[in-house]
């Protein structure tokens, strides 16, 4: 079996926990930030990991997933400054899902992130976005070792699907 494991990263939440996957998979892999993907042929599955910005996908991943073959198994991990089961992850997960319609999504994982500071401060400043700033703040320490150990059991349980 041959997966890749590819991922955007702007602070190295998301970058951190696609290593934990990519570690956690048997020999035929490969690690690429989403930007060196040129083709997922021959792929039997596809980790596809970003950062949630403005409870969607980045922009930057858009390409990537709108290219996907029809029937291409894929896996989507997301980092954010939300409690785990937020709504704003949820909708960002939604949303790359409702990107690969001709895909077939084998299972989603999320866990928090450090948010860049400037990012919290800039949040805090207006009145709408201040209680996810205060929230964003606790993700301080993400991800951990729970959040890395994790990615790698729900590596392993997209690994059971594609066999």
């Amino acid at each position: 079996m041959k997966a890749l494991v590819t991922y955007y990263s702007q602070t190295g939440n998301t970058e951190k926990v696609a290593r934990s996957i990519y570690d956690s998979l048997p020999a035929d892999k490969e690690l690429l930030p989403v930007h060196d993907v040129r083709d997922v042929t021959g792929y039997d599955v596809v980790f596809c990991g970003f950062p949630v910005q403005a409870h969607s996908v980045p922009v930057k991943v858009h390409g990537l997933l709108k290219n996907l073959p029809d029937g291409q198994k894929v896996a989507f991990f997301c980092t954010h400054g939300s409690l785990r089961g937020g709504s704003l992850p949820k909708q960002a997960i939604e949303s790359a899902i409702g990107m690969v319609p001709r895909a077939k999504v084998l299972g989603t994982f999320g866990c928090r992130g450090k948010v860049d500071p400037q990012i919290i401060a800039l949040l805090r400043a207006k009145p709408e976005h201040r209680q996810w700033a205060e929230e964003a703040v606790g993700a301080d320490a993400h991800p951990d070792e729970a959040d890395l150990s994790d990615a790698r059991a729900f590596a392993a349980g997209i690994l059971a699907k594609v066999r």
